[in-house]
């Protein structure tokens, strides 16, 4: 744990006011991943807020990827716990508190990859989180939808994945249903 991570956990973001951000990733907006992990491949894949039948972890493992996750439920706090060996972190964060989970990611230098909605570009906090790391952006054509965990209703947003390190260029931009309709391999 690096210092100064103590004042924020993932379970006191679990309490406060975001009681929507316990939202799931469909399988769909995780399978886009595949066509940049083959750099990842003798890599180890941190899912840190993603259970063990998460799709993150459920695709990667299946397409032969080595992944360790935590997720809070099981006292794997985001914010004190790491694993004792990975590199690079992958995973759809809690929305509320994103910023302080935008700065514990960029504290490692290693790369990720962070779901996140779009409307957080017009917040002053990624600009100044981001200004200096090289920022990448894998963009969609479609929103994003999500499984609520208190509710039958989906929630959609217009999402991407934020990233260092991870994408061959600055900006990508994929639609989901050519890529759900191809063969990755």
């Amino acid at each position: 744990m690096k210092d100064g991570w103590n004042k924020m956990t993932n379970e006191f973001l679990f309490t406060s006011k975001g009681k929507n951000d316990e939202c799931y990733t469909h399988r769909y907006a995780v399978e886009p991943l595949l066509e940049f992990l083959p750099q990842f491949k003798d890599k180890i894949i941190w899912c840190p807020f993603d259970t063990e039948d998460g799709e993150f972890v459920k695709v990667f493992r299946e397409y032969g990827y080595n992944v360790v996750n935590s997720h809070i439920s099981t006292g794997q706090d985001f914010y004190l716990y790491e694993p004792e060996k990975w590199d690079v972190i992958i995973s759809n964060p809690p929305f509320t508190g994103k910023a302080e989970i935008f700065k514990r990611a960029i504290s490692f230098n290693k790369p990720f990859c962070l779901l996140m909605t779009l409307t957080w570009l017009n917040d002053r906090a990624p600009k100044l989180l981001f200004k200096n790391i090289g920022m990448q952006l894998l963009m969609f054509e479609d929103r994003m939808e999500f499984k609520n965990q208190n509710t039958d209703k989906a929630i959609n947003f217009s999402s991407a994945y934020f990233c260092r390190d991870f994408l061959p260029s600055r900006i990508e931009i994929r639609n989901f249903k050519s890529i759900n309709q191809r063969s990755l391999f």
